[in-house]
């Protein structure tokens, strides 16, 4: 740690004859002074501006919603591709001397594309991560470091290649970029059971607004809490995270049942709200509502069991015979298989698929959350029913809660969505075609407003992963839009980042502000 961080101050002196300039500098001088700067680290291929005939291949390639991949979206001035951590320490410090703006990208599935394109307007520079992949599972350590530019499929990959009884609890999407999942929570069908991923951290390493490296001790327990779960790009650079294992059964078990309207699908969803948080905890039933007709709707109870198929009917058919679950829906398989299923990867395709880091999803898409503490009655169901039945209506997907997420308080981490949450929402309205973005996303908006009479209030309460700036931003409203994403905690988080970041050098349209 000490020979990382004397590098750095070693750094930052060679660089203390090069002269900042304002943000008005032109598109160039910030690519010329930049890449200067980073001369004395630079290995070939990491640097790349708008002149580079592969720079617009390197900035879609991990720009996930095609709604941020247009000519009017705002690009950066350059790209810059770390190889190791004494790169983002250079990277850090020419750009606080030069007075550059960043914007760091692990994964790239920013849903509002804050990783890699901006609002506020002035210029800026992507510190793109996606290089930075290693993976290393301890298993007599209990614990697995990753890097921030590997994805939660890799992940998965690494620990099933060592054990078949062990996991983490980590997102159902297997494309996810490390950096970015867990500093906003990370959730995946374990939830129930383990927890967020940001639950199960315990020590990461960050290169602060001064280009050194800290871990936990040396950055302090106040920024080790705001950094699990407060959303990235508030407090620094996250170089990996160390993550607890934990047990998982040799043999999980899955099931995918649909139910549409004609088959009682408001009174089964409304027998689900009141069971699914009070399930066993071995067991995460999440349901996926989609318009299939102009007529009718499909509601496609998708599970997950730390157990065998005899067991798991039995709970379904004591707490949830509504469902009409049976032996024959039901499918046992490894734990890593479960992930591979639920993914809807075809059965011959093996998991070594995760390493290749393919996207799973690439599409036009606007999408947003919500909690939900009260069951939702019946007539309520209908009015919705009726709203997705007018329009080519967004997907939601509801996610029980309950079991551990129960136990945890709210002030555990910043993630504060605990006790007495039922389900979280999250609205999708994809589309293929640009030109019909304004109708999607009215469609999506349309749902979302017809749910604030069943929904949270005051707040209405947010999951800062699902970005949406729809509920406010810095700069362009007051800081609502922070206690949706995080109660009462935002006040912690705001005093941590004024002190530990007090130039607010990492800064984006909905970063923790500074205490005025």
């Amino acid at each position: 740690m000490q020979k990382t961080m004397s590098s750095s101050r070693f750094v930052l002196f060679l660089l203390l004859s090069l002269a900042p300039f304002s943000f008005s500098h032109q598109k160039d001088q910030i690519q010329e002074t930049f890449h200067e700067c980073l001369s004395n680290i630079q290995t070939p291929n990491t640097f790349f501006t708008p002149n580079d005939t592969n720079f617009t291949q390197i900035l879609k390639s991990r720009a996930i919603n095609l709604k941020f991949r247009t000519p009017s979206t705002p690009k950066p001035d350059a790209i810059f591709t770390p190889l190791n951590e004494t790169h983002i320490q250079t990277a850090v410090i020419c750009a606080k001397k030069l007075g550059i703006h960043l914007r760091t990208r692990s994964g790239g599935h920013d849903y509002e594309g804050l990783s890699y394109t901006a609002v506020m307007g002035r210029p800026f520079v992507v510190i793109d991560l996606s290089k930075m992949q290693d993976v290393n599972v301890d298993l007599a350590d209990n614990s697995v470091w990753a890097e921030t530019g590997a994805t939660i499929g890799q992940v998965y990959y690494r620990v099933a290649e060592k054990s078949k009884t062990v996991g983490i609890p980590g997102s159902i999407c297997t494309s996810l970029g490390m950096g970015g999942l867990v500093a906003g929570g990370g959730y995946g069908s374990l939830l129930r059971k383990y927890g967020l991923l940001a639950d199960n951290v315990v020590d990461a390493r960050i290169v602060n607004s001064n280009g050194d490296i800290l871990d936990r001790k040396s950055m302090g327990e106040d920024v080790f809490w705001a950094i699990r779960g407060g959303g990235g790009g508030s407090f620094g650079i996250i170089i990996s995270w160390k993550l607890k294992l934990v047990p998982v059964p040799a043999t999980v078990t899955v099931f995918d049942v649909p139910k549409t309207l004609e088959q009682g699908a408001t009174k089964i969803l409304y027998k689900w709200q009141q069971v699914a948080s009070n399930f066993d905890e071995d067991l995460f039933v999440r349901v996926l509502i989609s318009r299939t007709s102009n007529k009718t709707l499909s509601t496609t109870y998708q599970a997950l069991f730390l157990g065998g198929t005899d067991r798991l009917v039995q709970i379904m058919n004591t707490g949830f015979p509504e469902l009409g679950l049976k032996k024959e829906d039901c499918f046992e398989m490894s734990w890593i298989e479960s992930v591979m299923h639920i993914m809807e990867y075809p059965k011959i395709v093996p998991p070594s698929v995760l390493l290749e880091r393919k996207p799973s999803f690439l599409n036009y898409f606007k999408a947003k959350s919500d909690f939900v503490r009260e069951v939702i009655p019946e007539s309520g169901l209908e009015g919705m029913w009726k709203i997705m039945l007018e329009d080519e209506s967004p997907l939601m997907i509801w996610n029980p809660y309950g079991g551990i997420m129960s136990k945890i308080p709210e002030s555990s981490i910043p993630f504060p969505h605990r006790n007495g949450v039922l389900f979280k929402v999250q609205y999708v309205s994809a589309w293929m075609d640009p030109a019909m973005e304004d109708k999607r996303v009215s469609e999506i908006r349309k749902v979302y407003d017809y749910m604030t009479t069943y929904v949270t209030k005051s707040p209405r309460e947010a999951y800062v992963n699902y970005r949406d700036l729809d509920i406010g931003m810095n700069g362009k409203s007051d800081d609502s839009w922070g206690f949706k994403y995080f109660k009462d905690n935002f006040h912690t988080l705001r005093k941590i980042k004024t002190k530990f970041d007090y130039s607010n050098f990492f800064s984006h349209e909905q970063s923790i502000p500074l205490i005025d």
